[in-house]
Formats: structure tokens, C-alpha cells, sequence
């Protein structure tokens, strides 16, 4: 599933046919909240930091039915070994989508909302009982994890998840942070993850939480790592005169994470424009524009500065200070030799790797 089943409000045809078709499910980072992310055909996020059942899923499986998706690049990897034992049946609203960036088995062109009422209402119920059982084997073995000491991103976004019961409205900035609110926070509804897919443009999460409006009766929550905050914080001043409660989370390691994790893994640690140390307080800037804010350094004081947050009824700022060194995993590798693209998967022993799973 990808962003057009959202754009076509084509959820509930989405989860019939699902149901019909009886397969496990796995989205884009766009595709978010098409189909509940607690529901136990779901595998997780596809793609450079999905989940290995989804990957794994898609790579072993003989068919894949692809809603709404364009098979970017973060997605697919290297193209030539994408999905390479399955056919592949395509549904999108436009042709030009239909064998661009993948070669598919066959395409129906038209509005994915119509399309599936359409084919729900002549679809016989499928039985794949023994194709699940491997794939939910999957979700046993894979799971995602992360350190159980310290304050780290995936805990926050987790918290957030848990205080929240889930009905917040996520909006998100980009880079480390964004795949930890797409990673650890379980949508179940469509447009409740408000996040640039394609472009990836740093500052923008701060606006779009803003233009929820001061009558949005959901909780509006935005991530932010501390170089997109800095792009668009001024808007905190905003918040504050048009009343908005927005609760602005940053998730703080002094560093451009994302970029910082390619120079650390695959660069030999060369660090280039991607620290920001230095002495900049989000906590006296949110003061100063009539904010609240509130620094946290351990689980237990964001646990606290949340829940607080959630009862105020006005703009806060939580800065939550976190290893400049965290990184999002798992992770697929994409290298470039020759001019062509290469795709492999990164695999460490759990134990070496401090009990995580690339």
C-alpha cells in the first residue's frame, strides 16, 4: 500500500479486499494508516528501514498486489532483485506509474476506491493459512527492538504511541526521527501521519501541525529532529498567537542524524556539515516566544513532561536529549558501482550489536 490508497479514501474497500485475499500487508511510509497497523496481517514498513518481515515477504513471495504505490527508490532498492520471484499486479490512478520504475505482470488503471468496490464484489474468499504462518514466524524472529536503558527516539515515539492510546495526529519533520514515528507508532486510520515522503523536506512539520487549526479536537503532536526545528521555529510564536496546542516534540542529538549515520557506517566516521553542537536552548527559545517548555534527558522525565503536555491546552516544546550516535535500524544498504545501484542487507549478530537487528 502506498500514498494513493490514502489519497483515494480507499480504506475500507482496502481492508475488505485484504481480508479477500487473505495475505499479510505492508505499507510505504506514505501508504501509513490505509490499513490498521495492529492488525495481525500487518508486517510493518517496506523498504531501506521497513521491517525485515515485510522485506523478507516481499522478496519470498509469488505475487505481490500493489495499491496505490510507485515503487520509489527507498522502497525497492536495486530494482533487478526487487520482488524477483513474484508477479506483480499494479493498481494506480495513472498509467504513467505503470511500469516506470519496476516491470509489472499487470496493471488496472483507475481510482483505487472504485477499483477494489469493483473487484471486492466478484472476489471469492482466499485461504492462505500457510503463507501467514511463515511470515507471522517472521514477526516472532524479526521483531523491532531497541535499547532498553536510556532515553532513546523509538522510546519516545513508543510513549507518545502509549499515551495517546493512538488517535494522535503525528506530524513529522524528516530524517532519523520520521522512520522512528513511522517505525514505533501503530496508525490505524488514514491522514493521521502528516509526514514529506518525497521530497523530504526539512521544516516542514511544524506548519503542517499548525494549519491542524486551534478546533482540531485530536491531539497534535509533531517530531522533530533538532536541525529540521531549526528550519521553521520561529513558528512556535505562531502556535502561541493563534492559539494552537500543538505539543512540538524534538528529539535531540546535536547532530543531522540521518545524514551523520551514512558518514558513520558507510564514509569512515568522515563528518561533514552534519554536527550541531553548540549552544542553542529550545527550552528559553519556546520561553521567549510564550511557550512552555521542558528538557528531558531520561525516560521518566519525558514520561512526566508528556503527560503533562497532553492536560495544558497550549504550545510546548519538549526537548529530549539523545545519543548523537542512535541510529535507525534495521537497515538496507544501497551503494552505487559502476553507475549502477546495489542493494544488500546488513546483518549483525543481535548480541554484538547491543541487542539490535539490522
Amino acid at each position: 500500500m502506498g500514498g494513493g490508497a490514502i489519497l483515494s479514501g480507499a480504506h475500507k474497500e482496502l481492508y475488505e479486499f485484504i481480508k479477500k485475499v487473505d495475505a499479510p500487508v505492508t505499507d510505504s511510509l506514505m501508504g501509513k494508516g490505509a490499513f490498521p497497523g495492529t492488525d495481525e496481517l500487518y508486517t510493518g514498513m517496506i523498504g531501506m528501514h521497513g521491517t525485515k518481515t515485510a522485506d523478507y515477504g516481499v522478496d519470498e513471495c509469488d505475487l505481490l498486489i500493489v495499491a496505490g504505490a510507485r515503487f520509489s527508490d527507498r522502497v525497492t532498492g536495486n530494482v533487478k532483485e526487487f520482488a524477483k520471484h513474484a508477479k506483480i499486479l499494479q493498481f494506480d490512478v495513472d498509467a504513467a506509474e505503470m511500469n516506470k520504475n519496476v516491470l509489472i505482470t499487470e496493471g488496472v488503471i483507475g481510482d483505487l476506491k472504485v477499483t477494489l468496490k469493483r473487484i471486492n464484489e466478484l472476489l471469492e474468499q482466499q485461504d492462505h493459512s500457510e503463507w501467514k504462518e511463515k511470515i507471522m514466524a517472521y514477526k516472532e524472529k524479526y521483531p523491532l527492538v531497541y535499547p532498553s536503558e536510556g532515553l532513546t527516539g523509538p522510546f519516545v515515539v513508543e510513549e507518545i504511541y502509549r499515551q495517546t492510546k493512538g488517535e494522535a495526529i503525528i506530524v513529522t519533520e524528516v530524517g532519523q526521527h520520521q522512520m522512528w514515528a513511522a517505525q514505533y507508532y501503530k496508525y490505524t486510520k488514514p491522514r493521521t501521519l502528516l509526514t514529506s515522503g518525497g521530497l523530504g523536506t526539512m521544516g516542514y512539520g511544524l506548519g503542517a501541525a499548525l494549519g491542524q487549526g486551534p478546533e482540531c479536537d485530536k491531539t497534535v503532536v509533531n517530531i522533530a529532529g533538532d536541525g529540521c526545528f531549526r528550519m521553521n521555529m520561529n513558528e512556535i510564536a505562531t502556535a502561541v498567537r493563534s492559539n494552537i496546542p500543538v505539543i512540538q516534540v524534538v528529539i535531540n542529538n546535536h547532530v543531522l542524524g540521518m545524514v551523520r549515520q551514512w558518514q558513520d557506517l558507510f564514509y569512515g566516521k568522515r563528518y561533514s556539515q552534519t554536527v550541531l553542537n553548540d549552544a542553542v536552548d529550545f527550552v528559553k527559545l519556546a520561553e521567549a516566544m510564550g511557550a512552555e517548555g521542558v528538557r528531558v534527558t531520561t525516560r521518566e522525565e519525558f514520561q512526566e513532561a508528556f503527560a503533562r503536555a497532553l492536560t495544558l491546552g497550549k504550545p510546548i516544546v519538549i526537548d529530549c536529549q539523545i545519543d548523537k550516535d542512535e541510529k535507525v535500524w534495521p537497515m538496507v544498504r544501497r551503494e552505487r558501482r559502476f553507475g549502477k545501484p546495489l542493494t544488500k542487507r546488513i546483518c549483525r549478530n543481535r548480541k554484538e550489536n547491543g541487542g539490535r537487528s539490522l
